[in-house]
Parts: C-alpha cells; sequence; structure tokens
C-alpha cells in the first residue's frame, strides 16, 4: 500500500488554491486537477459509487464488510489557501529533527526557528514535512486529504479489518467558505462524519466561532481642500472614525479562547468613497448578535452626524457554533477521544477559534466535528507536519470505523 506520506507529498505539490473573489463553483478549475485524481484513485481502489460532480465534490462509498453498524463519513477539503503562494510548492522531509533552527532557503536566509515556534520542542526525533519557505505547504487539508485516502486503501485491501459502510467526500473552497455550499448530504449517505481538517495532532473540536462578515460603505463629498471648511465629508476619516468606535480590546491580536472578536481585512477609499471590510466572530450566540447590532448601532450614529445616506453597512452571517448540533451526538466525542488514546494520542478538546465545514453540515442535518490532521502554521511559508502525526491520524481513524462497526 502507498504510504500517506506519500500521498500526502503527492498531493501537496498540486496548486488547488481557492479565490474569494470568484463567482464560479468551484472557485478555481486547478481544484479540479486534484479532484479529478482522488476519484480516479478511488476507483482503482475499489470504491463504490465515485463520481465528481458539477461543483467539484468527489463522493464515494467504502462498501461494508459488516451487517447493521451506522453509517460513518469522513471529509476534507481539496483547496488550500491564497493567502500565501501555492506556486511550486515543494515539500521535503527533515528526518530525526534535532530541535535547532530549520533552514528553509538558504539563498533568502528564510530559517524557522524554535524561539519563534516553541511547539517545534515536541518533535524532536520526529520527521518533519517542511517547505521551501516560498510557499505555503497545503497540509490545511491535503494532510486530511492523505489521511483519508490511506484509510480508504487499507479498508479496501484484502487484509481490512470488519467495518460498515463508509462515506467519503473532498470538497471545495472551503478556505473561501463556501466548501459545503453544494454539498448534497443525501447523496453522501453518512448518519453522521468527521472532518479531518485540525491541527495538531490529538486535536478534537465541536465548538465553533459564530461568523460574520461585514462591509461598511461611506459617502464622502468631495471639494477643494481650499475652500473646503464646513463643506468637505472626507469619506476616509469618516471610515477611520468607524472603526474607532469598536473596542480595541477585541482584535484577533488581544483575544483567545473563547473570546470574540471584530477584524478588520481591508479599507480602501478616497475623499468621496470609502469601503472597509470586517469578519465578525463570537462562540456565544448572544455575544455575536450584540457585536452585528453595535456595527448596525455605529451605522446609525454616523448617519445622524455627517448626514442620512453617509455609511451603510451590510452583514452577511457565514456559519454557527456547530455546539447544539453536535450535544444530542456526544458520541462522536467519546469515540474520538477513546480511539486517540488507544492510539497513544492525548486527546485535546478545544474549541475552534475559526470556522469548519463540518459547522455547516451540522446544521444541514449531519453531525460532523473536526478531528487533527497533525498539521502545524497553516497557510504560510512556516507550515510543516511531522509524518508520525500523519500516521497516526491513520490509526486513529481505523480505531474509529472499528468501534462503530462493533456498536452495530
Amino acid at each position: 500500500m502507498e504510504s500517506v506520506t506519500s500521498r500526502f507529498l503527492r498531493y501537496a505539490a498540486i496548486n488547488t488554491a481557492s479565490e474569494p473573489e470568484s463567482k464560479s463553483s468551484p472557485s478555481t478549475a486547478r481544484q479540479l486537477d486534484l479532484s479529478r485524481m482522488l476519484k480516479d484513485e478511488l476507483v482503482e481502489l475499489g470504491a463504490k459509487d465515485a463520481e465528481l460532480d458539477e461543483y467539484g465534490y468527489v463522493y464515494a462509498k467504502i462498501p461494508a464488510t459488516v451487517s447493521g453498524a451506522p453509517k460513518l463519513g469522513f471529509v476534507a477539503h481539496v483547496d488550500t489557501s491564497p493567502d500565501a503562494s501555492n506556486k511550486g510548492v515543494k515539500p521535503r522531509i527533515i528526518e530525526k529533527y534535532d530541535g535547532g533552527g530549520i533552514t528553509l532557503n538558504d539563498e533568502r536566509s528564510i530559517v524557522m526557528s524554535p524561539s519563534e515556534f516553541p511547539e517545534l520542542a515536541d518533535y524532536i526525533g520526529q520527521d518533519l514535512i517542511v517547505t521551501d519557505g516560498t510557499t505555503l505547504l497545503g497540509a490545511d487539508d491535503k494532510a486530511g486529504v492523505a489521511e483519508i485516502m490511506a484509510l480508504c486503501e487499507l479498508l479496501l485491501s484484502p487484509d481490512a479489518p470488519p467495518h460498515g459502510e463508509l462515506a467519503i467526500a473532498f470538497t471545495p473552497d472551503e478556505e473561501v467558505g463556501r466548501g459545503t455550499a453544494h454539498f448534497d448530504v443525501e447523496r453522501f449517505g453518512a448518519e453522521f462524519a468527521y472532518t479531518i481538517d485540525g491541527g495538531k495532532l490529538g486535536e478534537i473540536e465541536y465548538e465553533n466561532f459564530n461568523a460574520a462578515s461585514a462591509k461598511v460603505f461611506v459617502n464622502g463629498v468631495s471639494i477643494h481642500p481650499g475652500t473646503a471648511k464646513n463643506k468637505m465629508k472626507n469619506a476616509v476619516l469618516i471610515g477611520m472614525e468607524f472603526n474607532s468606535m469598536l473596542p480595541a480590546a477585541q482584535t484577533p491580536a488581544t483575544t483567545d479562547g473563547y473570546d470574540g472578536f471584530y477584524h478588520i481585512t481591508s479599507i480602501v477609499g478616497e475623499v468621496e468613497h470609502c469601503k472597509l471590510g470586517y469578519i465578525v466572530r463570537d462562540h456565544d450566540k448572544s455575544l455575536f448578535e450584540a457585536k452585528k447590532e453595535r456595527l448596525r448601532a455605529i451605522e446609525r450614529y454616523l448617519n445622524e452626524k455627517y448626514g442620512e445616506g453617509t455609511v451603510s453597512v451590510e452583514i452577511k452571517n457565514s456559519y454557527f457554533n456547530m455546539k447544539e448540533k453536535i450535544l444530542p451526538h456526544m458520541h462522536l466525542i467519546e469515540t474520538a477521544k477513546s480511539a486517540m488514546v488507544e492510539s497513544g494520542v492525548e486527546p485535546l478538546i478545544q474549541p475552534i477559534r475559526g470556522g469548519t465545514d463540518g459547522a455547516n453540515l451540522s446544521f444541514m442535518g449531519l453531525p460532523c466535528p473536526n478531528l487533527s490532521t497533525g498539521g502545524h502554521n497553516f497557510h504560510g511559508r512556516f507550515e510543516y507536519i511531522p509524518v508520525q502525526s500523519l500516521e497516526k491520524m491513520v490509526e486513529v481513524m481505523r480505531r474509529i470505523v472499528e468501534k462503530y462497526s462493533a456498536a452495530k
């Protein structure tokens, strides 16, 4: 069988960056390069009903070898973040990491330092897959893809442990918030599932942010600065005033754990027009709604101050905290915990300071918490994943499958 590491290295070399401004599904055609490969590999392995639909979703079934087991699913996304270069990814393995700085690119003097990334100390003696310092690695979420594919090969082999039917899906566009836009829960056919899309080995996540995006539009009045007194309305200054009215202690750089935040992602403009982009996050639903109301309250205040129509705010919900949908199915969390313990992995249950396809899937009727891939420093040049974590996650998923197969 092909190792999970070999699979990951092959998949990581394919540029699958998604595009937030694209209106197509998938947002980029290059994602299909990997999706087609996965569909073909599933067919070759002997998966049932393997198909790639018109939106870039790959679906397949692993036939049951025992009857009566619940239908379990695993999901990962093929796209990678557009936040860093995806062109010419060149992963390499640092064997038996010695605990020192890792020179990613000697020519450009790019070094991953344990003083900056102290969690590297946890992996001394292990084999680390790293970048060449010019691109991201793509472990988010090609590590999850490789781990699921390695599990599929194992369960379709002659030596497979007894198991129920398994549903597999690989989605596009998770990184731009559209990973479940065309997901067909009925076609997928599972009773419940896990996304394999987390970070450090051992993570189990069933709480995530409630999330919204916001756009603030400011309309100003341009007058020659020599005669502008009491006439000019500088849209850029009003935009800055809008931002100054948000709590300074509620930004990503000042919060952690269950704390929510406002995050300004862009500001562009001139005297007559200014546009600000935000994302709004909170685990608590009432605090989430209060944050959105604060944006509307600032809009009302500035329109009273500068005239109606000066400021307009558009808010769009992105996803909600899956906790309420997982609580009735806590067997998913307990099963994952026991599978990790039996695999020699310490479970780490924590809230996601972000989102996951599993959140939307849970609200679509498919309870779907998130499990680790083993990777670190996603979306940038210092991304890495230990080979041993890739291998261990395949073992964890195998044990999960075996536990549900025995629960028939």
